[in-house]
């Protein structure tokens, strides 16, 4: 895959999500204006100020044509500013790039971004290395659709999102360590699923399935160490119905991406998936939350868009 290394930005927009990071964004963000004064193009900033706001920001700024837009913050930042880009017409797209400086940083992970803000915003303006990444696409039975760049989870590790946005305290790793405990103790509620591929149908009983577009959710779970983000199709993971106690013993399995070992452990591949749950499935996608307690969703297709977007490797 040829880097496009002829690519030199001159209208660079940064979105910048100043609640990330528990809040410290906004100092890390005043640290890179020396940086950011440097680029010798057209530089712009925008901050976000509600859920949603980057997917709006970043579309915009593709129809204002700037050529590289920059989300500034943690997965959800970057899932958002993606979704906006991915509205936009392929040929109209500009450039996706990320600092991150959120909890769990994992799409960066993906990309080999630097952890380092400074360090990655200075290499993101050389942009030396856009490579096109694959993107995930999920509608739902109700013809809601929603784009994903990392990981999209179903029962369990939608659970465990939901359950981390309500811890104040913690944050980064631990947070989600924290909602993984809490999830199996509180949550175990098993569901029957049916799912459909372009290379396989089976129905089991499942407590999570992920499809990954990366290896790591959740800042450190490795669930697809395999996955990569530019071979045009998706893994699988799923934990078929186990007890708490097995739960508990797969969670340090997943940190060091060992679960495939485990006889409950179902790992599979796809270009398209559908499936269909006897109970309503919660959904996150990259770590936002799609689908909550309450909603009464039970089916959805999947399906993934290879080189759809250009992006700035580290």
């Amino acid at each position: 895959m040829s880097s496009t290394s002829s690519f030199q930005p001159r209208k660079v927009k940064l979105i910048l999500n100043p609640m990330a990071d528990m809040g410290r964004a906004w100092k890390t963000a005043n640290d890179l204006r020396p940086i950011a004064q440097e680029f010798k193009g057209e530089l712009t900033w925008s901050g976000t100020v509600y859920p949603t706001h980057a997917i709006e920001l970043a579309k915009q700024a593709a129809e204002e044509g700037y050529d590289m837009v920059v989300a500034m913050g943690g997965d959800g930042t970057a899932h958002e500013v993606m979704n906006g880009l991915m509205q936009v017409p392929p040929e109209k797209r500009p450039v996706m790039a990320v600092v991150p400086i959120g909890s769990g940083n994992d799409f960066a992970y993906s990309i080999g971004m630097t952890q380092k803000s400074s360090h990655a915003l200075a290499h993101i303006l050389k942009a030396e290395n856009i490579q096109p990444v694959d993107i995930g696409l999920m509608t739902d039975e109700n013809g809601r659709s929603e784009f994903f760049d990392n990981t999209l989870g179903i029962g369990f590790d939608a659970v465990v999102t939901i359950r981390s946005h309500k811890l104040p305290i913690v944050k980064g790793f631990l947070m989600y360590l924290t909602a993984v405990i809490q999830t199996i103790i509180l949550n175990h509620n098993p569901m029957t699923m049916n799912v459909e591929t372009d290379t396989e149908t089976w129905e089991d009983k499942v407590i999570m399935l992920t499809l990954c577009n990366g290896p790591r959710e959740g800042g450190g779970f490795m669930l697809a160490p395999e996955a990569k983000n530019n071979d045009g199709k998706m893994e699988t993971v799923a934990v078929t119905s186990v007890s708490r106690t097995t739960m508990f013993r797969l969670v340090p399995e997943f940190m060091n991406g060992t679960h495939m070992r485990f006889k409950q452990v179902r790992m599979g591949g796809f270009k398209k998936l559908s499936l269909t749950s006897d109970r309503p499935m919660y959904i996150h996608a990259d770590g936002e939350i799609f689908t909550s307690f309450g909603s009464n969703l039970k089916k959805a297709e999947f399906e993934i868009l290879p080189n759809a977007l250009r992006v700035v490797r580290g």
